[in-house]
């Protein structure tokens, strides 16, 4: 806060108040003639002369002059006392109970106190939606994904609002991508799913799945067959062969709902990583140096035990979302052929344009399903796709690991940019 507007305002407002104080008094004990004294001409005679007004005797000028700073300055004081910033220190925390991986929390907060109890609200969150996404485990007591695929084939399903909520938002988003990201691929992704797991309990029998078990498989992945009652509060499966897998927008939807739920709360200054794939940044770092965060963009070929550079770009950023989709973190080898879990809804096999492709996006679910998207696309639609769709921007990294950007996201890369974050 600028002093001198404190200085200015105080002396102002303080002048002005005594003024209308003394003047009041004036006018309510005067028994003769009040109105042909101004109130101007009778103050001059209160700074220059000693007089009583109800009881009081008011001091000389240089007296009054002197309390009157006095005055000031204790309000000053006070004011400034008031507009002190708090101090702000980093913290963080990890977890591995929810989705699989490690979930970071990194923030600035004025105690550990407070940022503890922060993060034990989100991984309370995280844990409740990780368990309500599931389609491999059941629970007691939760209706989730699994259940949807057991039972929602039969009879409509009762769900909670985060499941309705999370298949809506990937009902609506499957059209805007160009049915690049269905969330009923279930049935194919499924066979995808136990390969990857034979192969990589047995790499000398890996194989893919049978071309003509994907084709009967593709024939149960119509999304419009998922029908969702939202004033049940009901969801059911149309078609008995199909089933649902939200593995494409789960981990950003959960790490939106959490990042929300936060700010609500009053947490400022947080980045949430799940995996390090999705990135929620909560605000600006409060360390009072820096106007951005550095996400770093791994290098897909990094071995992430061994290798120091592991690393390709940095982005700087705030107040965002930066979620990326590769081919290095979920995959298995048939031959000298990679296959990764990205499986692309036309061809029904992995997509391979790209090693990763990272999304800038506000809601960490959309980004998500973006990432995906983007992923499965060419370099020219995904850029055609970016262009067209408002606050999207995206990186791609192609297997000869070069970058291409969008440009509202290049000028925040580090290596590719030359931006420096502040």
């Amino acid at each position: 806060m600028n002093n001198n507007n404190i200085n200015s305002n105080s002396n102002s407002n303080s002048n002005s108040n005594i003024n209308s104080n003394i003047s009041s008094k004036i006018n309510s004990n005067s028994n003769s003639n009040s109105n042909s004294n101004s109130n101007s001409s009778f103050l001059n005679k209160i700074y220059t002369n000693n007089i009583e007004i109800r009881g009081m005797r008011m001091p000389k000028a240089k007296s009054f002059k002197t309390l009157l700073i006095l005055v000031i300055s204790f309000a000053i004081l006070m004011l400034s006392v008031s507009c002190k910033k708090p101090s702000y220190n980093k913290y963080s925390y990890e977890t591995t109970k929810a989705f699989d991986t490690v979930i970071s929390f990194v923030g600035y907060e004025t105690s550990k106190a407070q940022f503890d109890k922060y993060t034990k609200q989100g991984e309370t969150r995280l844990l409740q939606m990780d368990k309500l996404f599931d389609i491999y485990h059941s629970y007691t007591g939760i209706v989730n994904l699994k259940t949807i695929n057991e039972q929602a084939i039969i009879a409509p399903v009762k769900v909670s609002v985060e499941i309705i909520e999370l298949l809506k938002l990937s009902k609506k988003y499957e059209l805007i991508t160009n049915h690049k990201v269905n969330i009923a691929m279930g049935a194919v992704l499924k066979l995808w799913h136990d390969s990857r797991e034979a192969g990589l309990k047995d790499p000398q029998k890996a194989a893919v799945p049978d071309q003509a078990k994907l084709t009967e498989a593709a024939l149960h992945c119509d999304i419009n067959k998922l029908i969702i009652d939202e004033k049940t509060m009901t969801v059911f499966l149309a078609d008995p062969l199909m089933s649902l897998d939200v593995g494409a927008v789960a981990k950003g939807y959960a790490t939106e709902v959490v990042g929300d739920e936060l700010e609500k709360a009053g947490l400022k200054s947080c980045i949430i990583s799940a995996g390090g794939s999705n990135v929620k940044l909560i605000g600006a770092p409060l360390d009072g140096k820096r106007k951005n965060w550095g996400v770093g963009i791994q290098n897909p070929d990094a071995d992430t035990l061994k290798d120091t550079q592991q690393l390709i770009d940095t982005a700087f950023l705030n107040n965002t979302s930066f979620v990326t989709s590769g081919d290095y973190q979920r995959y298995y080898f048939v031959g000298e052929k990679r296959y990764s879990h990205i499986i692309d809804p036309v061809t029904l096999f992995p997509a391979d344009n790209f090693r990763a492709v990272s999304v800038l996006y506000k809601d960490s679910a959309v980004a998500d399903l973006f990432s995906t998207a983007l992923f499965i696309m060419t370099y020219e639609e995904g850029l055609a796709f970016a262009k067209k769709t408002k606050g999207l921007e995206a990186v791609w990294i192609f297997p000869d690991d070069h970058l291409e950007a969008t440009a509202g996201l290049k000028a925040s890369l580090k290596v590719l940019g030359n931006a420096t974050g502040d």
